[in-house]
């Protein structure tokens, strides 16, 4: 597996299925952010508090929706219609939440401290989610799991991260200096829901498809020559 595979894949399936992809991400950034808003305007510890819950929450949500979609389109069609797809992923959020804040957490103790340990639990936990969410395993099974996914890779895997992380700050970036004529807070509302909208379904689509890469790498007995996604 080359860096340039599950990057070309993630563009050809967000290039052919975007009118699928972003509604999903759209509507869940639009729904959680709302309710979110809406918690933090009550008012007091509680609201606050509930509102953070909400946001972290969501975002792994949107995490988990966005690789059940791009699993159910490698077949060259959608099946799973916006509520399909989130409920399929619904029972599987807590765990998703709960894996993502304990790699979120050592992550960024281990950025803080040394740089290269954050690095490294990056890379060999970057298909946490593809794993409990089209594997359903636990949440410490998952983090062995997506390890021993990304054994023998570990550079490749990098690399994508790498790109993707700069394609999605260079988009940001775009996207805020767009904005720039609107108010401080309205600006930054409207380019990250533009950003979130855009950006999070590429990389969704294409960390997806470095898990399932990387499961055909470790497994090709089960998965038949050519299993990648290809554009008909």
């Amino acid at each position: 597996m080359q860096i340039g595979d599950p990057i070309g894949e993630g563009f050809a399936i967000y290039k052919r299925f975007w009118r699928h992809l972003l509604p999903i991400a759209l509507v869940t950034y639009l729904v959680v952010s709302l309710i979110a808003l809406l918690l933090a305007a009550a008012g007091g510890a509680l609201g606050a508090l509930g509102s953070i819950v909400v946001s972290v929450a969501g975002v792994f949500l949107l995490q988990a929706a966005l690789v059940e979609a791009v699993a159910d389109v490698r077949d060259g069609r959608a099946d799973l219609s916006l509520g399909e797809t989130l409920g399929r992923v619904w029972p599987r959020l807590g765990t998703v939440v709960a894996a993502g804040l304990l790699a979120g957490i050592a992550i960024t103790i281990g950025l803080i401290l040394l740089l290269v340990p954050g690095l490294y639990l990056l890379t060999i936990w970057s298909v946490v989610v593809p794993v409990i969410v089209l594997e359903n395993v636990g949440v410490f099974d998952s983090f062995g799991r997506s390890r021993e996914l990304v054994r023998g890779y570990g550079w490749t895997v990098f690399g994508v991260i790498v790109v993707t992380i700069v394609i999605d700050i260079v988009a940001a970036l775009v996207l805020s200096l767009a904005f720039a004529g609107l108010s401080g807070s309205l600006a930054r509302y409207v380019s990250n829901v533009i950003a979130n909208t855009i950006i999070t379904p590429f990389v969704a689509a294409t960390w997806t498809s470095m898990y399932f890469r990387l499961r055909e790498l470790h497994q090709p007995a089960a998965f038949p020559a050519g299993a990648a996604y290809r554009e008909p």
